[in-house]
């Protein structure tokens, strides 16, 4: 299950339990608005409550990324795991945009809020 939540160029999602293919195209229909009607955007993912994904979200997370690869500006992930630390740094190799990995949500925010350009 996810929430999500949004602001002019920011996309905030947290996944709950375990994390769905049904629930990532919710996430891709709302970021694609976005992009379409803003432009690149920010992406705030809080996976902190994430019990697991399945495979064919990993497949489209990969899909999606490499579709909109200058699509977006900054990507902060909220997680104390390992593996998705891990598996956030291999996501910078299909997308033009910062990713960095917080374990509290104050700064990440702050992060995705500042003004100056993404060192790229």
């Amino acid at each position: 299950m996810i929430t999500t939540d949004h602001r002019p160029n920011l996309v905030a999602v947290a996944v709950f339990g375990e994390f769905t293919l049904a629930d990532y195209k919710e996430f891709e229909e709302l970021v694609n608005y976005k992009i379409q009607f803003e432009g690149p955007v920010s992406l705030l993912f809080d996976l902190r409550e994430m019990a697991g994904f399945t495979l064919d979200v990993a497949w489209e997370e990969i899909r999606f990324s490499r579709k909109h690869a200058h699509d977006f500006r900054r990507i902060a992930v909220l997680t104390q795991d390992q593996w998705l630390t891990w598996s956030a740094w291999i996501s910078q190799l299909f997308v033009d945009a910062e990713v960095l990995v917080f374990d509290d949500e104050a700064g990440a925010r702050a992060w995705l809020e500042t003004t100056e350009e993404p060192a790229r």
